[in-house]
């Protein structure tokens, strides 16, 4: 709880900014209640000091044993053949580049039934060391397996920073880390740098419309999700040769209060998954109706693309939540991307802004979405998407 000194003017100030109605004026001086959360923005606004956040006290705790940059390699079942995801790739590009900033190693860390077959495409990718760890119990993702295997190792080899990609696993088990070895963690982040050997971990805030820079100076390691397609994917070092470590760490006994009874495989008739897809074809409130989005999955069939959709198409029911592109959603990075009948809201361009194409359709001439597309065309969807679809087929013949 905040602190306030004798000398408290009680001239209300501080009752005025604080943001959760945390102070109220007894007898004219400042008093706190169960709802401080000590945020501090009482203390810059008293024009007498008479307000503090409480002293830590203690010696500051010595950081230096934490030494390197992990990622948190997610692995993707292709064709009965496990491979990395590519936002772990992107992970350990970005990686490299921080432990260079650092002067530390860059580390991956694998854990599943039997792996193996793509170290060397790991090392490719910046890697220096590959922490594995399998067995069948790693088979099947499962949150107090994979987190105990992730705790043993941080306990073990003490980190300076964690990455994880915020996919449903890495939301997942992120979390559930951070919590057991008391650290923060930064969720979503846009962007990574190093200032004064810090991670610097930039995320939007406020509905997209700041972007935050968060550090987390007196704690290791330091942790943050990182969106899938926001940063480059690149081959650092090509023929490298990574260190692998074998860890064999067994399977928490908690890990059996969860267990798979069947699996159910959805078939999905999109090409690819919408984040990794080179074309993908998106709709909105302009399409009024989930059956017209029957044109959208035409197009992306005889584009070999997918299909996505703002969150006001979701609202509405026309496609499933893991059809959203944007800030609550998925981040698409494809060489071409189409927006129909998107008015082109931050919380939507801020998942599709950094595609190579964009082609907006929109009835609306001064939609926010034509200031980010490379070609717009203003008009009724209805009336051009047929033709749309019709001149593609007849350029496939």
């Amino acid at each position: 709880m905040i602190q306030i000194a004798q000398n408290c003017v009680g001239c209300g100030k501080c009752v005025s900014v604080c943001p959760f109605g945390a102070l109220s004026l007894v007898n004219r001086k400042a008093v706190a209640n169960s709802s401080c959360t000590m945020c501090g923005a009482c203390v810059s606004q008293c024009p007498v000091k008479a307000l503090s956040l409480p002293q830590t006290g203690g010696a500051a705790k010595d950081l230096s044993a934490y030494k390197g940059v992990w990622v948190f390699v997610e692995l993707l079942a292709e064709r009965g053949v496990l491979k990395p995801r590519s936002v772990s790739l992107e992970l350990l590009t970005k990686g490299r580049e921080l432990a260079n900033q650092l002067g530390e190693d860059l580390c991956a860390v694998v854990i599943g039934k039997a792996n193996g077959g793509y170290f060397a495409e790991l090392a490719s990718y910046g890697a220096d060391k590959i922490y594995n760890v399998e067995g069948p119990g790693y088979a099947d993702y499962n949150t107090e397996a994979y987190a105990n295997a992730m705790i043993t190792l941080i306990n073990k080899y003490k980190p300076s920073i964690v990455l994880f990609p915020s996919t449903y696993v890495g939301r997942d088990l992120s979390p559930r880390i951070s919590a057991e070895i008391f650290v923060g963690l930064t969720a979503d982040c846009t962007g990574l740098s190093i200032k004064e050997g810090n991670l610097i971990q930039t995320r939007p805030a406020f509905g997209g419309n700041i972007m935050a820079d968060i550090k987390c100076p007196n704690h290791r390691p330091q942790m943050a999700t990182v969106r899938p397609n926001v940063m480059p994917k690149q081959v650092t070092a090509p023929g490298k040769v990574a260190q692998v470590i074998n860890e064999p760490i067994a399977v928490s006994p908690k890990a059996a209060k969860v267990r798979i009874i069947s699996k159910e495989i959805e078939q999905n008739q999109e090409v690819e998954k919408l984040d990794e897809a080179k074309i993908v074809i998106s709709g909105g409130r302009g399409l009024k109706t989930a059956e017209n989005f029957e044109i959208l999955n035409e197009i992306a069939a005889e584009l070999g693309g997918a299909v996505g959709a703002s969150r006001a198409a979701i609202d509405a029911g026309w496609k499933p939540k893991n059809h959203q592109v944007g800030q609550s959603g998925v981040t698409v990075k494809p060489k071409l991307y189409m927006a129909c009948g998107i008015s082109g809201a931050i919380q939507h361009t801020v998942g599709m802004q950094d595609s190579d194409i964009i082609i907006a359709i929109n009835k609306d001439a001064s939609a926010p979405i034509f200031n980010f597309c490379k070609y717009g065309i203003v008009g009724d969807i209805h009336q051009i998407l047929p033709k749309v679809l019709e001149g593609i087929k007849k350029a496939k013949k």
